[in-house]
């Protein structure tokens, strides 16, 4: 007997009332990023023909070449989420400067909007999988007009949702209200986010490590020593580990999520505060890991409870399995402290 399906719309009215703040708003704002998401996924899907792949010959705030796809995906985002009229202002990993948004409702726009629109587009000209990722907060400052920066620099302890989605082989949206995590694929033939992957538990332990190590030479020494332990041969606890590494954030999480893993993205001599923006993709990342039973750190400090500073700040990451993230602090002490690494 099939079951009856379950669209993100239905689900997010049935779960309004879940909501820290259950006056329709949220679900409203979390219905516009999905119809951006599939504005976006139909244009990835077939960006080889129509000419939009590949560099503009522009740089980023970042300094980092930009995507064709990025400003599309970028331009899709801002737009739903200022007609929305929930939101109040937004950050983008695309853009230097907040965007602030004038309410067009009868009401006050509460709600802050922070994205990275097109993850891992480095991989767009070789078909890979990339994804959107977003971080919803309450807006702090007093007033109906439009956020501030201020609004924008909150911890990721502060977020109200977060999720991404990915464009892949399939189409799948993955968010958090802080209630559990909930997975959405996209049904093409309808035009809709069905419930596919409902209570996202991610394994407390796995036998995947994910992170480049052709950095390697420049990683801290906790880290090497965390890579030479997933190595070793240990057949009590399923040692050595397999690496997976796409190169993808997003892609990357969200295997590590449905099968267990760490991905790590560690400072080095080039970029001794890692390379991953805390507030467009580390916050709602952590966000969705610890709501699934994971855990995410710089190492030492709980990524959720880090103070940003600055819209584009970074920091170094280590996400997902409980347990293996535990293992690679440990080390990442040991190391710091000049503890001897012996039968770890």
């Amino acid at each position: 007997m099939s079951h009856p399906v379950k669209t993100l719309s239905q689900f997010i009215v049935e779960h309004e009332a879940s909501f820290p703040y259950a006056k329709g708003e949220l679900s409203r704002l979390l219905s516009d990023i999905g119809t951006a998401s599939k504005i976006i996924n139909r244009e990835v899907n077939k960006a080889g023909l129509v000419n939009i792949l590949g560099d503009t010959g522009d740089t980023n705030i970042q300094g980092e070449e930009v995507k064709k796809l990025d400003i599309y995906a970028n331009e899709q985002l801002i737009a739903a989420l200022t007609s929305g009229g929930e939101c109040c202002v937004m950050g983008s990993e695309e853009n230097e400067h907040i965007i602030e948004v004038s309410s067009k409702g009868l009401h006050g726009a509460n709600y802050v909007v922070l994205f990275d629109p097109l993850d891992g587009s480095s991989n767009i000209d070789v078909n890979a999988s990339i994804g959107t990722i977003f971080s919803i907060y309450r807006r702090k400052t007093a007033g109906h007009g439009p956020g501030t920066l201020e609004d924008c620099l909150q911890k990721g302890i502060d977020q109200v949702a977060a999720g991404y989605v990915i464009y892949g082989s399939s189409t799948i949206l993955v968010y958090t209200t802080g209630n559990g995590v909930n997975g959405f694929t996209l049904d093409p033939s309808i035009g809709e986010f069905c419930l596919s992957h409902p209570n996202i538990q991610t394994p407390k332990m796995s036998n995947i490590y994910s992170l480049n190590e052709g950095n390697a030479a420049h990683f801290p020494e906790g880290v090497k020593n965390y890579i030479s332990w997933c190595k070793e041969v240990n057949k009590e606890d399923g040692r050595p580990y397999t690496s997976r590494y796409i190169g993808s954030f997003v892609a990357d999480f969200h295997r590590n999520l449905l099968k267990g893993g760490i991905f790590i993205y560690p400072p080095t001599a080039k970029a001794p505060n890692g390379k991953l923006r805390l507030v467009y993709e580390v916050n709602p990342l952590a966000f969705v890991a610890e709501q699934a039973g994971g855990r995410a750190s710089n190492g030492k400090d709980r990524a959720l409870e880090i103070e940003p500073l600055t819209l584009h700040q970074r920091t170094p990451l280590f996400i997902g399995s409980e347990d293996m993230v535990k293992q690679a602090e440990k080390l990442m002490l040991m190391a710091e402290t000049g503890q001897p690494v012996l039968n770890m």
